[in-house]
């Protein structure tokens, strides 16, 4: 939740450098609406329907027996918020995806607690531009 609140801070320099921010989460619809109101969220998230999307690229997973016992103790319901019960998750990542469909910069870890820096995607997408 925090990366999404940060992930606001860069909106407006993301526009100026001519590139739109649009994030992409298994939930569906209604739980991301509600996320991004009560976040204040200021970008577009896009539903990846069962991970298929993720699938594609191979970065869907299942969650571990560990993983799955923290969320139920702490009432994160996956199969309720991505209305299917195989229990996966995508790999966090970025993509920094130019007007022709190319992906520029990928940044994929599998280790959640490790995201990069808005400002890190800000940079990137500022030197693919001057670099076009």
């Amino acid at each position: 939740m925090i990366e999404l609140e940060a992930l606001c801070e860069i909106i407006d320099p993301l526009e100026d450098a001519g590139a739109t921010l649009v994030t992409i989460t298994p939930q569906q619809s209604e739980f991301s609406k509600r996320l991004i109101k009560d976040r204040n969220l200021n970008y577009d998230m896009l539903t990846d329907s069962k991970n298929t999307y993720a699938k594609k690229l191979g970065l869907k997973f299942f969650l571990p027996p560990k993983i799955i016992e923290i969320y139920s103790a702490n009432s994160i319901d996956i199969p309720g918020a991505n209305g299917e019960d195989s229990l996966s998750l995508p790999i966090p990542g970025r993509l920094v995806i130019d007007q022709q469909g190319v992906a520029r910069s990928s940044s994929f870890e599998p280790d959640y607690t490790h995201r990069p820096e808005p400002e890190i995607t800000l940079e990137t997408v500022r030197k693919i531009r001057s670099n076009s």
